[in-house]
């Protein structure tokens, strides 16, 4: 029953996702189509066609490789004023379409020619007013931006209805004077996914003090100890020195010394930084923590998560580096390395086949993951690059900032920005995102992430 719940999640987690994408697409298709630009297909996947549709002058379908989809708007790269020939042919079905002289000098030069050849292929005399390229700026932003708004707008309801109903529930420890709840036995670098003791980790802090769990903690090298946070900021803070330990036990006023392990931490629960801190090794008794609120508190909280990506958007390729890494056996899969849909599947499928976890538990699980993948989407696609769509957005701003200074300063329209002259670039970025992704899917087959038991 357990194969059979996992490949329950797993669906779940792909057809969410397969959603997302085709609304983000509709996010584009349908403001390209209400300012009058023409759309020739939407499909969801690349590689072959697994089904398609020709409904009016857009071809809807489904491909084979589920990974990404796309909607062909036409004319979204402008023909070049050395390249656009004054004449109108005849293709083979008979009909007019414009001519696009394919150009000869120099690699890259060829091929944005080749592009822009391939795009007025298919382009008819009668699509002229029609043209992508064409459009206001702000046309182009609107519909460029549609397609990652939908992935934030699909996050922002997922989150606001668990945020409201469910709540944020985080482990606090409880007030007072800290209660051991448990004592590590040995020191397991943070980085490790794993929680058992090896022989070759070194005996805890805390088990050389002699501490054991119901001890609590009353004093920290002479320091009176009146709350948790104020024993862990003395514990972090204590990288070289000894620790003398006072504690009380069945009534009892004890002390134990020990020297405090100096290990790779998270710099807080919002910061997942490491830095070099002192160590201890004991967990405190808690108590659960819920948090509700509505759409002002669910923004703040996207905003939180928002700086939060931003921050591993600038470090994904030396994560990604590190997956790589561990598939070759240099070393251990971190813990917080970014995973694939591959991988989300996976953490689905383990969630809804955990026993002994609780359905709400497990249905708050599969949201937030689909929450904070579409999340996550949404904020990468607004990068300033193409082939992403923040790639056009900066053009198309660009454009407009262009012409406004050609108006205040007198000069002539300076015309449409040529973001097929940025192809290069778009290629280099696409085949590193293409390189990163097969990396992540490896990863997530050969050494995968585990949700915590």
């Amino acid at each position: 029953m357990s194969t059979v719940f996992y490949l329950l999640g797993v669906v779940l987690f792909v057809v969410a996702i397969l959603a997302s994408i085709g609304l983000h697409e509709l996010g584009h298709m349908i403001p390209a189509k209400k300012f009058g630009g023409k759309v020739t297909q939407y499909f969801i996947g690349f590689g072959p066609t697994v089904w398609s549709k020709q409904v009016g002058e857009t071809e809807y379908g489904v491909k084979a490789v589920p990974l990404g989809g796309y909607v062909k708007i036409v004319g979204m790269l402008p023909p070049g004023a050395a390249e656009l020939a004054d004449e109108v042919t005849t293709d083979a079905d008979g009909e007019q379409v414009l001519k696009v002289r394919k150009s000869n000098t120099g690699l890259f030069t060829q091929l944005i020619s080749d592009a822009r050849a391939a795009e007025w292929e298919t382009i008819r005399p009668e699509d002229s007013d029609r043209l992508f390229y064409k459009m206001p700026w702000w046309k182009k932003v609107i519909v460029m931006a549609g397609g990652p708004t939908v992935n934030i707008l699909i996050a922002f309801f997922i989150f606001w209805g668990v945020f409201a109903t469910y709540g944020q529930r985080t482990v606090e420890p409880d007030a007072g004077q800290p209660v051991i709840d448990e004592v590590s036995q040995c020191v397991i670098p943070y980085v490790d996914n794993r929680t058992t003791c090896l022989d070759s980790d070194p005996v805890s802090p805390a088990a050389q003090a002699g501490l054991e769990p119901g001890d609590v903690i009353t004093t920290f090298n002479g320091t009176a100890i009146t709350d948790w946070d104020q024993l862990r900021a003395l514990i972090r803070g204590n990288e070289d020195g000894t620790a003398v330990i006072g504690y009380e036990r069945d009534g009892q006023q004890l002390s134990g010394t020990t020297s405090t392990t100096v290990e790779a931490r998270p710099t807080s629960q919002t910061d997942q930084t490491l830095r070099q801190v002192g160590f201890l090794g004991v967990t405190p008794t808690s108590h659960v923590a819920v948090e509700t609120g509505g759409p002002v508190y669910t923004v703040q909280q996207m905003g939180t998560m928002a700086g939060q990506t931003v921050k591993a958007l600038a470090t994904l390729p030396v994560k990604v580096y590190g997956v790589g890494e561990a598939i070759v056996g240099v070393k251990e899969r971190a813990a917080d390395s970014p995973v694939s849909i591959v991988g989300g599947g996976r953490l689905a499928g383990e969630t809804v086949s955990q026993e002994g976890f609780p359905v709400v538990e497990k249905t708050v699980f599969l949201l937030m993951l689909i929450a904070g993948f579409n999340l996550f989407i949404g904020l990468f696609n607004f990068i300033p690059l193409l082939p992403l769509d923040g790639g056009h957005i900066a053009g198309a701003l660009w454009e407009a900032v262009r012409r406004g200074f050609a108006r205040l300063r007198g000069r002539p329209d300076p015309g449409y920005v040529d973001v097929a002259k940025l192809l290069p670039i778009a290629y280099c970025v696409a085949s590193v995102l293409l390189v990163m992704g097969v990396v992540l899917i490896v990863g997530d087959l050969v050494v995968p992430l585990h949700i915590e038991s």
